[in-house]
């Protein structure tokens, strides 16, 4: 504490120009998101916090005061992601930081759940450490509940109302992450247990609830949720906005949901723009090196018809506001966290300049400085607990003398709507025939911690493959192994591959490995540079397109399969999903 006071001290007095600043932006054009208005001004910065924000901050300046020219460029505040699961990137959170930093992106809001599917949350301590030495701030919501699936699939670690109760007392807990729609209409009372913990606590409430309008709308809101990041239309998002919510415009790699959403802030004579956010759910890092991040964003929005200032406000002060952190980051002011951006031209959001944590980090899109990776233990890297495979394990059976079956198969639309579709296969000796010429392949979830030995079979339609198999260890919610194939031995030498490997992404056909995308670190993410892991997932994507898939991004859309929040089919370790009924189901629908 006498540190910590002693530090408060030297803070005030820095404010008060009795202490040097430790570096002065001069000759700017402050971006003032308080007010949405642009004017000359001057920033003093002391041990990462601004200290001052006026006209002339001259008295702030000591001997060993570092000087930046802004050269008339604008002083705009480090973006804000409202709502990332970074683990979906690939990247390890050193890597995604280089990936976003240059592009402006200072502070995300995560729940790291896809971390502590895999090393639970005391594993998280070896993540908070890697983020402490980051230029970017991770604000943590612990998960309402893990595992999400309903019902529960098997992960390595559970979080219920109990654990929850107690991460709510922790400083690093900023909210409860991502409470579904669902949990709350069936008031599961684990949860309810948690939301009122989070009222007794005055921890804010985050949520989840696609297409949900109306009464279901009104009867979710009454658990408390404040913000929400799943509009799929504009008139979605304007009803949550009308009733109190703060909302995320998403734009991730796989749902392009701004053009859309954007709408209700073109088309409304309301104020609806200031209680609306940006957030990007789940990017790859082909999308990181092609477009960028957040800034992609903000560019989207004002090419749609919204003002600059407004665009910079929904990736800066709306989403800090909506989180409750507007007291650290969002702006810039005394106070406040110098996370600060130079952008020559606010139409073209061109970033020149980023300043994270009160230093210089980036320049004209690229990182100052490689970060350097942490030694990762045993518990990051060792996460595949499996035994090896047979191919006669990917053969569906059913009874010796049956001919032919009607079988359920979840057929993908794109990577979040899944319909069920019927299908009729022969079969020989007991074993279901998986036909690539009726566009049916076999897919399943194989249990990979260790706990039960937990494996599903099940089939699917929309993916066109002709050959071979593909297998992923990164699969949210749960991260267990999935594979899809229409070749049991080469799914075989899927899943064995990312079992040898300890995690990864591998596209195999006729007994050969075409393409494999290492994830070493609790078998999801890589610790390889942005730069270097979009190019293997574009040889992910090429080889999936080699046998057959014609889906935009096969791999990616695939590892969504066990996600029993997305209508209205899925499949996790314990069998087939109807995510409706909330519910296993058989997808043998008629045997012959």
């Amino acid at each position: 504490m006498s540190d910590r006071l002693t530090t408060f001290k030297a803070l005030i007095q820095a404010g008060g120009a009795k202490r040097p600043a430790d570096l002065i932006i001069k000759n700017g054009q402050l971006v003032n998101v308080m007010t949405a208005e642009i004017y000359p001004a001057e920033v003093a910065v002391y041990q990462g916090k601004i200290v001052a924000v006026d006209s002339d901050v001259t008295v702030y300046q000591g001997a060993e005061t570092r000087i930046i020219d802004a050269k008339q460029q604008y002083i705009v505040p480090g973006l804000i992601d409202g709502h990332i699961h970074v683990e979906c990137s690939k990247l390890s959170m050193t890597s995604f930081a280089e990936a976003v930093v240059p592009h402006g992106t200072t502070s995300i809001i995560s729940g790291l759940d896809e971390y502590i599917s895999v090393i639970g949350v005391k594993g998280l301590s070896e993540i908070f450490k890697e983020v402490d030495q980051l230029p970017m701030r991770v604000f943590w919501g612990a998960p309402f509940k893990t595992p999400y699936t309903i019902p529960a699939s098997t992960i390595a670690d559970n979080i219920d109302s109990t654990v929850q109760a107690q991460l709510q007392k922790r400083a690093e807990v900023y909210g409860v992450w991502e409470t579904v729609r669902e949990a709350v209409e069936t008031l599961d009372e684990d949860t309810l247990k948690t939301l009122l913990s989070a009222q007794d606590n005055h921890v804010p409430i985050w949520g989840c609830a696609p297409m949900t309008t109306g009464t279901k709308l009104n009867e979710y809101l009454m658990s408390g949720v404040r913000v929400d990041h799943e509009s799929y239309d504009h008139q979605e998002l304007l009803e949550k906005v009308r009733k109190g919510v703060n909302v995320m415009i998403r734009e991730s790699s796989v749902t392009h949901f701004l053009a859309e959403n954007i709408r209700a802030i073109t088309e409304n004579k309301g104020q609806i723009a200031r209680h609306v956010s940006f957030c990007t759910d789940d990017v790859n890092a082909m999308d990181l090196m092609h477009l960028g991040h957040l800034d992609h964003l903000v560019r989207l929005a004002i090419a749609a018809g919204v003002a600059p200032i407004t665009a910079i406000q929904m990736a800066t002060i709306n989403s800090a506001e909506a989180y409750r952190i507007d007291d650290q980051v969002g702006l810039i002011a005394p106070g406040r966290h110098a996370d600060i951006l130079l952008v020559s031209d606010l139409e073209a959001f061109k970033i020149t300049r980023v300043l994270a944590k009160g230093e210089p980090v980036a320049t004209d899109g690229q990182i100052d400085h490689a970060i350097e990776r942490p030694v990762r233990p045993a518990s990051l890297t060792n996460t595949v607990i499996r035994e090896t495979t047979q191919a006669s394990q990917f053969e569906y059976r059913v009874a010796p003398d049956a001919s032919r079956v009607t079988v359920q198969t979840i057929a993908s639309e794109g990577p979040f709507v899944r319909r069920a579709m019927t299908k009729e296969l022969a079969v020989k000796k007991g074993i279901v025939q998986i036909d690539p010429t009726q566009d049916v392949a076999l897919i399943s979830v194989l249990e990979r911690f260790g706990k039960n030995g937990n494996q599903s079979l099940g089939f699917t339609s929309g993916w066109t493959l002709k050959k071979g198999a593909m297998a992923s260890t990164a699969a949210p919610d749960d991260n267990n192994l999935i594979v899809m194939g229409v070749n049991p031995d080469d799914m075989a030498l899927a899943v064995n591959t990312l079992i040898a490997h300890n995690g990864g992404q591998v596209v195999v056909a006729d007994g050969q490995i075409l393409s494999f995308l290492p994830l070493p670190i609790a078998g999801i993410v890589s610790d390889v540079t942005p730069a270097e892991l979009a190019v293997q997932e574009k040889n992910i994507l090429k080889a999936s397109q080699e046998i057959g898939s014609e889906v935009v991004d096969p791999m990616f859309y695939m590892t969504f399969l066990p996600i029993t929040a997305i209508p209205d089919l899925a499949i996790t370790d314990l069998g087939n999903v109807d995510c409706n009924a909330l519910a296993l189901f058989d997808p043998i629908l008629n045997i012959q």
